[in-house]
């Protein structure tokens, strides 16, 4: 059973694949993390423009925006990137405007300097109408969020993105499940390779992640590189309502710290 508060209004969710009693609670304006934790942030996109994000936002994210046909695209996406400035600047003390990031080969995200990154690794996800930004410290980290769509749930889509161990486990699932256990395995594989930094670059078909309802999110097999299954660390996250959502951590398995994006 998950309860939320903050920007969000009260929800309850009971999804059997996610960890018990995940709260979240209003960020704190000067947060600490230690290497064992993993804090996940969460923001809405829907909230009303406010100077702070004008602020925020940094030349490079208003070209990027800009590339957007529609208005309402380039509206989350300035929400979004304003949002997960406005939180890395909290941990490291200093104006989100400041913040400089580089891409890695196949996109992720980085700090550019490493000497002022504090250790801080990070990864983005939003869909629909809310952002997670999953933050580590020393570690890899790749997260996932996707608003489910039954219309998008087919078998033909399975079997283009799912690998053949997973479409055997999906053909397997109960009817009534089907939303569910296709976009608990869609964001567990998103992840992934978001945690490894090599986004669709990563051949989809050459790992296995669970996907049977009640099954905990977790690598099963990576042709990929062998070791993986025993080097990452999976955690479905009980983002809201009608949302699937996991991230990967590269480690054992840590503590996860849920935090609302409550003050802008």
């Amino acid at each position: 059973m998950m309860q939320s508060t903050s920007l969000f209004q009260r929800v309850t969710a009971t999804q059997p694949t996610v960890s018990a009693q995940q709260t979240w609670k209003s960020g704190p304006s000067t947060p600490a993390i230690w290497q064992n934790e993993v804090h996940i942030w969460r923001a809405r996109l829907d909230v009303p423009w406010s100077w702070t994000f004008d602020e925020a936002l940094s030349l490079d994210d208003r070209t990027r925006a800009d590339r957007f046909k529609f208005e309402s695209d380039r509206r989350r996406f300035c929400v979004a990137r304003a949002s997960l400035r406005l939180i890395l600047s909290r941990y490291l003390k200093t104006k989100p405007g400041r913040l400089q990031f580089e891409t890695g080969e196949f996109g992720k995200p980085f700090f550019a300097d490493k000497k002022l990154s504090g250790g801080l690794h990070f990864n983005l996800s939003h869909s629909n109408q809310l952002a997670l930004i999953a933050i580590t410290r020393e570690r890899e980290v790749g997260i996932d969020i996707e608003y489910m769509r039954s219309d998008f749930v087919t078998d033909d889509v399975a079997n283009h993105f799912f690998s053949r161990t997973e479409v055997q486990q999906f053909q397997e699932v109960p009817a009534e499940s089907k939303t569910q256990s296709f976009f608990n395995c869609w964001t567990r594989k998103e992840a992934y390779i978001k945690a490894r930094g090599e986004g669709l670059y990563c051949p989809l078909d050459q790992f296995d992640v669970s996907v049977a309802p009640g099954m905990p999110a977790m690598l099963l097999a990576s042709r990929v590189d062998a070791a993986d299954a025993q080097r990452w660390c999976f955690h479905d996250i009980a983002a809201g309502d009608r949302y699937a959502a996991t991230v990967a951590i590269g480690g054992a398995c840590s503590r996860l710290v849920l935090w609302d994006l409550s003050e802008l």
